[in-house]
């Protein structure tokens, strides 16, 4: 599989395996999510994603569970996760709303936490989970700055920015943020086009896509112009509507990395299957066409 240089020293793999769901599943045993990592493993897809608040603050020690009974995983895999929302569940019960953190200390505590959480002495790639209308930019920046010189991380970048919340934190900062994860799919295509996507080409950034299925809503679109044309280029391509949605990502010049949700055994085996649709413009089109629900101007 393609592999994505962010920094020196840290490449992902082009497909992203999420875990934001790994609660949901009935198991949640080291041994059900080990065979997950290692149906992803054989696809060539060794970057897992996570995020300190997934599972109600559980998911990261899920995973934690697996790396203690499963060592040798851990220098298979790329370990993204994020901090800076503080929600009154788990660990955070006791707050009165939820809100968000990019004080120092709480980045300092987060990234500490994760790394107890998930049984690891490094973090590959840390981001920062959402803008915060509160945050200091001189202390984020500093503190992330931080984490990196520590060794307690390898990378940072951000999660849900706008260019402007990008810019106002990497101003202040010596370490560049080498991401920026979000809302990308044929159901949340705005990206595309409103300076999201093109402020991240311009340098050289590849963009993570959170929800590239629109959270399954492109799967339940079969009756309609856009899941027809999903339907009759998987059909043509022999695979699932769900890889022609991804393969209309992973067409971009961006070098989006798609992150893939799912429980589902035979989905996670299929998850690479995207790489072998092809993609020219005019199918691209079609399918943008299809989402946007008029021909373009």
């Amino acid at each position: 599989m393609e592999r994505v240089k962010l920094s020196s020293g840290l490449e992902l793999s082009r497909i992203v395996y999420g875990m934001w769901r790994l609660g949901d599943d009935r198991d949640t045993s080291p041994k059900h999510i080990q065979a997950k990592i290692e149906a992803c493993l054989e696809q060539g897809i060794t970057t897992l994603d996570q995020a300190d608040i997934y599972g109600g603050y559980q998911a990261e020690a899920f995973l934690g569970g697996c790396f203690q009974a499963a060592s040798h995983l851990r220098d298979k895999v790329e370990i993204v996760t994020k901090c800076g929302i503080v929600a009154p569940v788990g660990r955070y019960a006791d707050r009165r709303v939820k809100h968000y953190d990019t004080t120092a200390a709480h980045i300092r505590h987060s990234v500490d936490d994760s790394l107890k959480a998930m049984a690891i002495e490094r973090i590959d790639l840390l981001l920062v989970h959402r803008p915060d209308p509160l945050m200091d930019h001189h202390e984020t920046g500093a503190a992330l700055d931080e984490a990196v010189r520590s060794g307690k991380v390898r990378a940072v970048g951000v999660s849900n920015f706008r260019p402007y919340d990008f810019t106002l934190l990497q101003s202040a900062m010596k370490m560049p943020l080498v991401t920026n994860q979000i809302e990308l799919s044929l159901a949340a295509h705005e990206s595309f086009v409103n300076g999201d996507v093109a402020f991240l080409q311009e340098r050289g950034l590849a963009p993570m896509a959170w929800s590239p299925l629109g959270g399954g809503r492109l799967m339940r679109e079969a009756g309609t112009p856009l899941g027809q044309k999903l339907s009759a280029v998987a059909e043509e391509c022999g695979v699932d509507a769900s890889a022609v949605a991804v393969a209309w990502l992973l067409a971009h010049p961006s070098r989006i990395l798609p992150v893939m949700g799912t429980n589902d055994p035979s989905r996670i085996a299929a998850l690479s299957s995207a790489l072998s649709v092809p993609m020219d413009r005019e199918t691209w089109f079609e399918l943008y066409t299809a989402a946007l629900g008029r021909e373009v101007a």
